[in-house]
């Protein structure tokens, strides 16, 4: 067979020299001159161990191509694609062909420009790697097919099935390239990291994120997948066993997109894959190779791990109503203390090019942040991957917007995950990423981490800047973290203050408050799960009682400040478009107008005059031990103003009011859903208190277990 292969290099080379081995007259053309030259000057060598072999070749540079071809084979990457069709256009002899041996969806481009009806597709699956001008490995032997792209074998196809190695022919090429397609978008999210192809397949934490894309791409066959070499469509869980198999009996243990990344620093095919297939796994995998392209990252273990994020994001996250958006291939420091790690954010904290959305439709339509908030800033720096926004009670207040959906809870998805910073809550209580920002105004991040079972910290007022967040009540608001554990909320706190670890107190005095602890409204249930805690408490650690009555007076005046902060920030909007705000919120800020500046003042006052006092309940103890909440995560968020409401804040909103550290662990289950307990310490020791907290973590010994949401 008389046969020109554009593109010599590790699919064509090692394809041509197979079939110039056997007899067949090949020309093989090639746009590097180095690799022309040496096939011209010494042959074309294929080693590895298949089978070391040379051939002497013709070879030549694309304008040394004959005027006229009688069949043709493309093996170039698909983005050289459009550069090969216009080489073959007007070449093709009258009843010549061309054949595509690539990755990718290019046959339409090739009929574009030699005519309809006069190109075949082909499926290579052998791994081969270009080493040097004139070198090309073969790392194994595997499937190749071709065949009419409309279906069918016609005698053409099977003249060429008999000439090419390896080859069959098949009736239905287009199952087998869709199906190189699922298996390719794996091996593309595995180069992203610096893993053999075999050990990305293998590991389980990359399991649900390689089945997932490959689902993803599977779903937009417009023809039925077909198997090969282990991959079978129709089996994926028993396809990822297989193809670690296949892959570590190939002597190619990365992928030619790794070795276009890292090896040969060129452009990858990206693109292509891009504008030839859709969905957001796709999209995130592609575009993080974009930035590895770019110089803004490079092939690590940290972006496999990013986009096992994403995965659990859609999986985990959409269905509980926890995602607003997910950001691709985010910016961020090539390391720092929290290198790779995922955090999402919660939706109103600015982070550029997002809208600030605050729970509220409107806001959500709104212009994207000119500029990320300095936490955001902060966590950047550290290294971290600032994924995803996530959704909350709108603006804040206390309230569900009826057109943003509520944060479902990961251990019962019928009950609220809570409020305010619900939607970051139900990432980490999932599993999603291990830590997420949040607000607390009076107990919107500690509150959550009860109802979900994780840890929440609240550090002191000011600990970390609320510049670049919407405000609800100025001198109560405060940024703080939802984290997996005491040991990554640490980590974050640490990394985005600049603060450094405290060391863990040798002897740890906790002081248990009364009357929070006895309080006759706490739930039986939840009631019984904090006597059990802290008995397992009094047997690490020196106990006192507290009078805590102190907190229950300077609770009593967050409402009136609450309110009349709340009513200044949103008075304006409120007044001159009332309709861009849920009915429950509009009527949470009319009830906050009516509280008069005096009755501000006077509750500021007093809260001031309180506080000396607040200050003395550690005089005796590091850690201030109260519930976190009277009852477990309920169907949906109360509003703040209202019965329930104001119960459900019993114990939380003080620290808003004293500046405090506060922060909730789980400590134990009622009726199937977390309980949390509160600790607190002193203004400013909020390293401190987190270097308590891990003591009482592992004394606590909490139950975790899988959540419902899985």
């Amino acid at each position: 067979m008389q046969l020109t292969m554009i593109g010599a290099g590790a699919i064509g080379g090692t394809i041509g020299a197979h079939m110039i081995r056997r007899g067949h007259d090949v020309l093989l053309c090639d746009a590097d001159p180095a690799h022309v030259e040496a096939i011209n000057r010494r042959g074309l060598s294929i080693c590895g161990p298949v089978e070391n072999f040379t051939v002497q070749a013709r070879a030549v540079l694309p304008d040394g191509l004959p005027a006229t071809l009688p069949r043709a084979a493309v093996a170039v990457k698909s983005h050289h694609t459009a550069a090969a069709a216009e080489l073959l256009r007007g070449r093709l002899a009258p009843d010549g062909y061309v054949v595509s041996l690539q990755n990718g969806l290019t046959t339409a481009a090739l009929s574009a420009a030699v005519g309809p009806g006069r190109v075949l597709a082909g499926l290579v699956n052998f791994g081969a790697d270009w080493l040097e001008p004139g070198r090309v490995m073969q790392a194994n032997v595997a499937t190749v097919r071709v065949g009419e792209p409309g279906g069918g074998i016609s005698e053409r196809v099977r003249q060429l099935a008999a000439a090419l190695p390896y080859a069959e022919p098949a009736g239905n090429i287009l199952g087998f390239i869709w199906g190189k397609e699922a298996y390719g978008a794996m091996l593309y999210a595995g180069a992203v990291s610096d893993l053999p192809i075999a050990d990305s397949l293998e590991d389980p934490r990359w399991r649900p994120l390689m089945l997932a894309i490959a689902r993803e791409v599977l779903a937009q066959a417009p023809v039925r997948p077909e198997a090969f070499d282990g991959f079978d469509p129709a089996d994926l869980e028993g396809s990822l066993a297989r193809l670690v198999a296949f892959n570590r009996r190939s002597a190619k243990s990365h992928s030619g997109i790794y070795r276009d990344l890292m090896v040969r620093k060129r452009k990858t095919e990206v693109d292509d894959l891009l504008r030839d297939l859709k969905g957001p796994l796709t999209t995130f995998t592609g575009e993080l190779i974009r930035a590895i392209e770019r110089g803004q990252r490079t092939c690590e273990v940290a972006n496999l791990e990013l986009l096992a994020a994403y995965e659990r994001a859609l999986r985990l996250g959409g269905p509980l109503n926890a995602v607003v958006g997910m950001f691709a291939a985010p910016a961020r420091r090539a390391d720092g203390p929290l290198h790779g790690v995922p955090v999402a954010v919660k939706d109103m904290i600015d982070i550029a090019g997002h809208p600030r959305g605050n729970g509220n439709p409107h806001d959500m339509r709104a212009a994207p942040a000119a500029c990320d908030a300095p936490v955001v800033t902060a966590l950047r720096q550290a290294g971290a991957d600032v994924f995803a926004a996530t959704s909350l009670l709108e603006y804040a207040a206390g309230a569900v917007h009826p057109g943003v959906p509520e944060a479902r809870n990961p251990a019962d998805p019928r009950r609220t995950a809570g409020g305010s910073s619900g939607g970051s809550a139900a990432l980490v209580g999932a599993g999603v990423c291990p830590a997420a920002l949040g607000t607390d105004t009076g107990g919107s991040i500690r509150i959550p981490a009860h109802y979900c079972g994780i840890t929440g910290f609240k550090p002191s007022y000011g600990a970390v800047e609320a510049a670049g967040t919407q405000p609800l009540s100025p001198s109560l608001d405060h940024v703080g973290i939802l984290g997996a554990d005491v040991a990554v909320t640490a980590r974050v706190f640490a990394a985005i203050t600049g603060q450094t670890a405290a060391s863990r107190p040798a002897a740890l005095r906790l002081g248990l408050a009364r009357p929070q602890l006895g309080h006759p409204r706490i739930r039986p249930g939840v009631a019984a799960v904090l006597r059990a805690a802290l008995g397992r408490l009094g047997q690490e650690f020196s106990v006192t009682d507290v009078d805590g009555s102190v907190l229950t007076e300077a609770a009593a005046t967050f409402g009136d400040i609450f309110s009349w902060e709340a009513w200044q920030v949103h008075r304006a909007q409120a007044e001159r478009h009332p309709e861009r705000y849920g009915p429950e919120t509009l009527r949470l800020l009319r009830t906050a107008s009516a509280v008069r500046e005096d009755a501000y003042l006077a509750a500021r006052r007093r809260r001031d005059d309180l506080l000396p006092r607040a200050a003395e309940l550690y005089r005796g103890a590091d850690v201030l031990i109260t519930p976190a909440a009277p009852f477990t995560a309920p169907v949906t968020t109360p509003p703040v103003d209202t019965p329930e409401g104001e119960l459900e804040g019993l114990f939380t909103a003080a620290f808003n009011l004293t500046g405090d550290p506060a922060l909730v662990l789980p400590c134990g289950w009622d009726d199937g859903l977390p309980v949390g307990i509160q600790l607190s310490a002193p203004r400013g020791a909020d390293m401190a208190l987190l270097a308590a907290a891990s003591l009482i973590e592992a004394a606590l010994a909490f139950e975790r277990r899988a959540p419902a949401a899985r």
